[in-house]
């Protein structure tokens, strides 16, 4: 009598499938490195009124103007002997929270809507991406240079409203393209068939997929903050005086180069420079590494 049973081969451990590649990524050395400046660049904005530094705003009469880095002043001073390292300091806390709050908005009005529209599509959806591509066509830059020339004194918070509106369409186009990749799942679609309102679909299924996307863009959104309001700072539209910004810092060492030589000629702009040239690799560094690892690819946005 043939033997008909079929072949149980046991599951060993050798013929268990090894997990996706995904599941054994590692965020990196390169990446915890970048993520560690961008928090110590933020915990020196939070806390730089409470750490042993001089005035920003007043100079040190002890200290000649553009002084060379010592030990009394470890990036040494600008043109009216004030500190460089505490500018540096207290200028984080410029760009950082004009950054950060600009891109707040903008996540919370423009991915919203995004979400929205994409979730209702329809009339809906029609109405807020024609609206949004209008703004996104339009030149911001110069609209954002006439209206802070128009509404002096500029101050943190005008500067924030001001970004964070011009940032809502480019945040809801990117927002509107992650979100139609899932709204019709199969997941959605049965928690739509289970009865679960619009509401509960939203939030519970296809918010968690998309936060990664959010995540992405509200990091590269603040590289470009970053230098938006360098660029404000630079051309004089930036927070008035005596507040301190990285740009300023920039915009008034530039004015330094045919007065002095040698390395006083850079100081005064190199440190400010050399600042925002490494918060914004390592933001694009952990924005990058987090595109990588959630499947955030610029094709599906």
């Amino acid at each position: 009598m043939t033997d008909v049973t079929p072949n149980m081969t046991p599951l060993t451990e050798a013929s268990t499938p090894a997990p996706p590649k995904r599941a054994r990524e590692r965020f990196g050395v390169i990446f915890w490195i970048a993520a560690g400046f961008v928090g110590l660049v933020a915990a020196v904005a939070v806390t730089c009124q409470w750490l042993p530094l001089a005035d920003p705003n007043l100079g040190d009469y002890t200290a000649a103007p553009m002084a060379l880095p010592s030990w009394s002043h470890w990036l040494g001073t600008d043109n009216l002997g004030r500190d460089i390292l505490a500018r540096l300091c207290y200028g984080a806390r410029i760009s950082v929270s004009v950054s950060f709050g600009t891109m707040a908005i903008g996540i919370l009005v423009g991915g919203s809507l995004g979400m929205l529209a994409a979730f209702r599509g329809g009339k809906t959806d029609l109405a807020l991406n024609s609206l949004m591509i209008v703004g996104v066509s339009y030149p911001s830059f110069v609209a954002v240079l006439v209206i802070l020339g128009l509404w002096q004194p500029v101050s943190i918070v005008k500067m924030i409203f001001i970004l964070g509106i011009f940032s809502v369409p480019l945040v809801f186009i990117l927002i509107r393209g992650a979100t139609l990749s899932y709204s019709t799942r199969e997941f959605v679609m049965a928690a739509k068939a289970l009865g679960a309102t619009n509401t509960r679909v939203l939030v519970r299924e296809v918010l968690p997929n998309v936060l990664p996307a959010m995540m992405t863009v509200f990091l590269l959104g603040i590289a470009n903050v970053v230098v938006l309001e360098g660029s404000l700072a630079f051309l004089g539209r930036g927070i008035a005086d005596p507040t301190p910004s990285w740009g300023k810092m920039i915009n008034d060492g530039s004015g330094q180069f045919a007065i002095y030589t040698g390395f006083q000629q850079y100081q005064l702009a190199f440190f400010p420079a050399l600042t925002v040239f490494l918060f914004l690799v390592s933001l694009f560094l952990i924005g990058d590494k987090m595109r990588a690892r959630y499947d955030v690819s610029e094709g599906r946005l």
